[in-house]
């Protein structure tokens, strides 16, 4: 009786120490790795959602450009949902997605940058808030995600276990492997942050009501309607919240509309009013009929009318029609 019981006792310490023990070799939970998958879907989530409304006011139209702005809101949101999605346990597929966003978010900061400085398919960006909060948004997601991506993967087998083999390239990473990368991403990282602060330091160089010149106004035929152009062909627009005397374009609407200013001048035979009004910006800009003019980045050619019909920045953008 006595030699059963200590028997038992027995069982019962040692049941207890291994329980201690696999505890004691259970992975803590990976919160660090929870928190940059967290972070790193929402920045993806939140550059699809910035690219999105701006397809939606006014990218749409754009050749080629409004494509690829497309693209980029379904790659942002299927990336960011899977990087949040796949567990950290599937330590191959998770370690992917993440490199994946990672490239994605500095691939699409690359090509913001291309925009601004040299243009893309013939479309030259222009420098606005909305521009700037996304790229610091991707430069954001390329540090958290790369960093996720070359996180070690988690310990898994047990002390007294059976020997399982070395796990292989992506589920782990070798450590020469895993520090060349880091830097390489660092380094990256960096040059993205010199080149973003480049663009953001010249964002204030030029007025966006500026771009726009007044001299010569002429019309043109587009679709069999007679439209006003300004000197180099680009179609004029009005804005349907305009009073003769005061425009409600700025700002970021100013950036995608750009003011015509200049003299009130037109070429022989255009009929109609042509006048100026003092914008609070600075520059005088032209009026037709009692309409502030506008030219739109989305026409890269003359002879093109993108933005007739677009209701957008808080009002309906027409072409303006010229009566003979």
């Amino acid at each position: 009786m006595t030699q059963r019981q200590s028997m038992t006792r027995l069982g019962t310490v040692s049941g207890a120490g291994r329980a201690a023990r696999e505890h004691a070799e259970r992975p803590a939970p990976g919160w660090p790795k929870v928190i940059l998958r967290v972070a790193g879907s929402g920045l993806l989530i939140a550059t699809g959602a910035i690219h999105l409304d701006l397809y939606l006011t006014g990218y749409r139209t754009i050749p080629t450009i409004g494509w690829l702005f497309l693209l980029q809101v379904i790659a942002a949101f299927g990336l960011g949902l899977a990087v949040l999605a796949i567990p950290g346990r599937l330590v191959t597929p998770s370690r992917l997605a993440a490199a994946a966003g990672a490239g994605f978010a500095l691939a699409v900061l690359g090509g913001y940058l291309l925009s601004v400085w040299v243009g893309l398919f013939g479309f030259k960006e222009v420098r606005t808030g909305a521009g700037i909060a996304a790229g610091l948004v991707e430069v954001a997601a390329f540090v958290i995600l790369a960093t996720l991506a070359l996180a070690p993967a988690p310990a898994t087998a047990a002390a007294d276990g059976p020997a399982t083999a070395p796990a292989r390239f992506p589920t782990q990473i070798p450590p020469p492997a895993a520090k060349a990368a880091g830097m390489t991403a660092a380094a990256l990282a960096v040059a993205a942050l010199v080149l973003f602060g480049l663009v953001v330091a010249g964002a204030g160089a030029a007025a966006p009501a500026a771009t726009g010149t007044g001299t010569g106004l002429k019309t043109t035929t587009i679709a069999g309607t007679t439209v006003l152009t300004n000197a180099k062909g680009f179609t004029l627009y009005s804005f349907a919240p305009d009073t003769p005397a005061t425009s409600k374009c700025y700002g970021s609407c100013a950036a995608y509309w750009p003011p015509v200013t200049g003299i009130a001048a037109a070429s022989p035979g255009v009929p109609g009013e042509i006048a100026t009004i003092k914008r609070t910006d600075g520059p005088a800009q032209l009026t037709y009929n009692g309409h502030p003019l506008y030219t739109y980045i989305g026409d890269s050619v003359p002879g093109q009318a993108r933005g007739n019909n677009l209701n957008l920045y808080g009002g309906l953008w027409r072409e303006v029609r010229v009566s003979r």
